[in-house]
């Protein structure tokens, strides 16, 4: 297949929206409607409960990895050279991770916030930093029990994991930042939340966002 093919393919694997048909398939509701009206495995927490938003988490990280781990060996028409395949690969990471925020699948309406496929293809790419980063989002959930914080402090971790352990001159290291910023920009409303004091901790009952109440409303 040719690259753009492969891009093309990483996008819509990461527009399977796991967190949406679990709620589906599970109460029967949307979940951009219920709580914070986010796709993604803490709202699934929240709203469906532990077991299944482990398994949309194993699922969201997956649509990030499997895509650049396989579809790279099915490009044919590719410049030889090694810098080449990588870049490709890089390529269909972050085509994965802006499917699962903006999934074409529901219209580009909802998405999750990209950590977990952004875990995912990191797994595949830089298995070493990422447990840097993983170990990082343990040690602030722990101290704050807020997701989003810690989440955040991953994502902001990430560049400085990636330059510790593949060096300043790796292709992931530029990736790795505009992630960090991309994931800041999905958490603005928790920053804002942040800042107010607001945010739900882990373990706390959540209540609709402004945003999940109005679509809710749209939707009668």
């Amino acid at each position: 297949m040719p690259p753009i093919a492969a891009l093309a393919l990483g996008y819509l694997a990461g527009s399977i929206p796991f967190a949406y048909l679990a709620g589906r398939l599970l109460k029967g509701i949307d979940l951009r409607t219920v709580g914070s009206g986010n796709l993604g495995a803490t709202n699934v927490y929240r709203t469906l409960g532990a077991p299944a938003a482990i398994v949309v988490l194993l699922l969201d990280a997956l649509k990030g990895a499997l895509p650049v781990l396989l579809l790279p060996s099915l490009v044919t028409q590719l410049r030889p050279g090694v810098q080449s395949l990588q870049l490709l690969t890089l390529g269909i990471g972050v085509t994965a991770i802006l499917g699962h925020a903006k999934p074409i699948f529901l219209l580009w309406k909802g998405g999750g916030k990209g950590v977990a496929t952004t875990a995912g293809v990191f797994a595949a790419l830089a298995p070493t930093a990422l447990a840097i980063v993983l170990g990082l989002f343990a040690f602030i959930l722990w101290r704050t029990r807020i997701v989003s914080v810690a989440s955040i402090g991953a994502a902001l971790g990430l560049p400085w994991a990636v330059l510790m352990t593949a060096g300043p001159l790796s292709a992931l290291l530029p990736v790795s930042i505009a992630l960090a910023l991309f994931v800041l920009w999905t958490h603005r409303a928790n920053l804002a939340r942040i800042r107010a004091g607001t945010e739900p901790r882990l373990g706390a009952p959540g209540r609709a966002s402004p945003a999940a109440a109005a679509r809710a409303k749209e939707r009668r």
